[in-house]
């Protein structure tokens, strides 16, 4: 029964929540549970105090039990790590809805005293039948579920299945899943909008790929990837993802909507020779302009052996296609690298937009990236952009781009087209509601 509490310490600990579980699927046909973990929250506790911190994670404890009133059981698995039982079986999609609605009843701050706290979440998911139930099983792989959302790149979301919980066996079968995936068809584009921040109009969007598995449904594609890079697939995947960026882009012409496409590419297919004529090949058949094309790396990749991969950007570049240095920031001190690579874009990492209106540093650090974008003369994007607040921060800085969940999550080509062909109404009456607001 979902209740409220008083103090965290009437939240059911782990040893509680797991004999609920168990209890719970003695019951049951069958189970899924939530795991949510508080995003730095030690920062909260850090700037705080202990005392204040714990107001904060009983406020959020109660809110989560107050979204969520059709779970079985809630509970507090560790310092900052909540989870949800639900005596059913969810499929994959059902749970990321879980996690969106959560996300967006979290945008209100919650308030302290003078102190207020914007809590994001990551989320790994499990379910299980009762049939070959194992509570250490099921346990493990919500925890393993958790730690890869905190690793995804895109989405704090992660969903393992039953199908998954012996990797080593799982593995085995990962290179007949990515055949199969491109086989049969079973691989979609999502488009995450980028948007100008002064009027919200879409000028393009990022294609990232989804796995529309036959029997857990819509997938983040992690798993495939890490086949494709064992397996030496990594160029028959990128390529089938840039060749869909290019039909997709037909479709997009086809209803007037004249943005650029964005696509991520691997360090393989950046050392491969057949990069530029494959790319050239594509412009000649979809009858597209290469310009209309921009290909995302990270800093990793641009560092990993400069010579190659300046050799390979300018020869890109020299195509007319754009190029993007993702995550900016997140990984690497030395800057040396930025002044002799031929790049169009830089992307600031999402984890210095979280606490830009709260942070100095964050913010003095997107202001950084800002003069070097105008020393290099390209421009600079901000992605995971989720409230208004980091909106208004981020246009006072003078950062023009962005993309995040504030604008929407990243969506299949028809709901994509639907949103985009109402961009100017959506963005105009926002802006109007901020303003009144503000």
């Amino acid at each position: 029964m979902i209740r409220i509490h008083q103090k965290l310490t009437a939240i059911p600990n782990r040893f509680a929540f797991i004999h609920c579980v168990e209890r719970c699927a003695q019951e049951s046909n069958s189970v899924s549970m939530m795991l949510i973990d508080v995003v730095r929250f030690s920062d909260v506790t850090t700037s705080f105090g202990t005392h204040i911190g714990d107001e904060f994670l009983l406020s959020i404890a109660n809110r989560i039990s107050l979204l969520f009133k059709d779970a079985a059981q809630f509970g507090r698995i560790s310092g900052d790590v909540f989870a949800l039982l639900f005596d059913k079986k969810y499929t994959p999609l059902e749970l990321m809805t879980k996690f969106e609605y959560l996300v967006e009843h979290f945008k209100t701050p919650i308030q302290y005293d003078d102190h207020s706290f914007i809590a994001d979440f990551n989320v790994g998911a499990a379910v299980a039948d009762m049939s070959s139930f194992s509570i250490t099983d099921f346990v493990a792989r919500a925890e393993a579920a958790l730690k890869q959302a905190k690793q995804n790149k895109y989405e704090n979301f992660a969903f393992l299945s039953e199908r998954n919980k012996n990797s080593n066996a799982r593995s085995l079968t990962l290179k007949a899943d990515l055949q199969r995936a491109l086989r049969n068809g079973e691989l979609e584009l999502y488009f995450q909008p980028k948007v100008k921040l002064s009027n919200l109009e879409i000028i393009g969007a990022e294609c990232l790929l989804r796995w529309n598995h036959p029997l857990d449904g819509v997938l983040f594609p992690g798993s495939l990837i890490e086949a494709a890079e064992s397996y030496n697939m990594m160029n028959e995947l990128g390529y089938w993802t840039i060749e869909n960026a290019f039909q997709q882009m037909r479709e997009l012409d086809a209803v007037g909507l004249n943005i650029t496409l964005s696509v991520n590419i691997s360090p393989t297919q950046l050392y491969d020779s057949q990069l530029v004529p494959t790319l050239r090949r594509f412009s000649r058949v979809y009858n597209l302009p290469l310009e209309r094309f921009e290909l995302e790396l990270t800093e990793d990749v641009a560092l990993s052996n400069s010579l190659m991969v300046k050799r390979q950007l300018d020869e890109l570049r020299a195509l007319g296609l754009s190029i993007c240095i993702d995550d900016f920031g997140k990984g690497y001190s030395n800057l040396s690298y930025i002044r002799d690579l031929a790049i169009n874009t830089l992307k600031i990492d999402k984890t210095f937009i979280l606490d830009i209106d709260k942070d100095a540093v964050n913010r003095a650090i997107i202001q950084a990236v800002k003069l070097i974008g105008n020393a290099k003369e390209c421009d600079v994007v901000a992605e995971g952009i989720e409230t208004v607040k980091h909106l208004h921060v981020l246009r006072e800085v003078g950062i023009e781009h962005g993309q995040g969940f504030l604008f929407t999550r990243a969506l299949p080509l028809s709901e994509f087209i639907e949103f985009a062909q109402h961009d100017i109404s959506i963005g105009t009456s926002f802006l109007q509601r901020q303003s009144l607001s503000s």
